[in-house]
């Protein structure tokens, strides 16, 4: 398959000039010219593990804390959607799960699929790839769902000694581990999906 890369010509990121066999800087606006982004591949891999060791708090601790005369009770992601299910509030359990569970975890293996077959040129569907790739930078910050449930609780239940809802540190952890998943599928070159090994 004939490439811009295979016939030598690159564009430039920042003006979109292009050039053929040109190394160096841009002679528009003297960016540096790279075929492909530098590390990009490497950018990907220290967010996918930044984001996944955030995750792992972020589901464990809880994710908000309620407090009324009886006490305080913390939930976590999980035990949010059980208390959900058990209320009968079986749609709003399913979108906590799907977004809060099922997307970031399925995001988690499609970033590392991608990025294995790029890093040891397994044999793959190129499109396959590509499309799963922009499903995940679209789908990316829905997983934020339970953050931006857990902010408007906290803002509006404020009853004071009747009852108060606060962010738990898993929420912290939930929504660091959501941007540093997002800046792993934005890190990652896609033009190197579509390179041969022999590139």
């Amino acid at each position: 398959m004939q490439t811009a890369r295979s016939r030598g010509v690159i564009a430039c990121r920042t003006c979109g000039t292009l050039y053929t066999g040109k190394q160096g800087s841009c002679d528009v606006c003297g960016s540096p010219l790279s075929s492909r982004l530098p590390h990009s591949l490497q950018r990907t891999w220290a967010f996918f593990f930044a984001g996944l060791a955030a995750y792992i708090p972020g589901n464990l601790l809880p994710i908000m804390v309620t407090a009324t005369p009886q006490g305080e009770s913390a939930s976590t992601i999980m035990g949010g959607v059980i208390t959900l299910i058990h209320h009968g509030s079986y749609g709003i359990a399913l979108v906590i799960f799907i977004a809060s569970i099922a997307v970031p975890v399925s995001k988690f293996a499609v970033i590392a699929w991608i990025s294995l077959s790029i890093q040891w040129n397994l044999a793959s569907d190129e499109r396959s790839r590509h499309h799963a790739h922009e499903l995940v930078e679209l789908l990316g910050s829905w997983s934020m769902v339970d953050v931006f449930v857990v902010a408007a609780l906290a803002a509006l239940i404020q009853l004071g000694a009747v009852m108060s809802v606060t962010p738990g540190p898993g929420a912290e952890f939930f929504a660091l581990s959501v941007a540093l998943t997002m800046l792993s599928a934005r890190s990652l070159d896609t033009r190197l999906i579509w390179d041969s090994p022999d590139d």
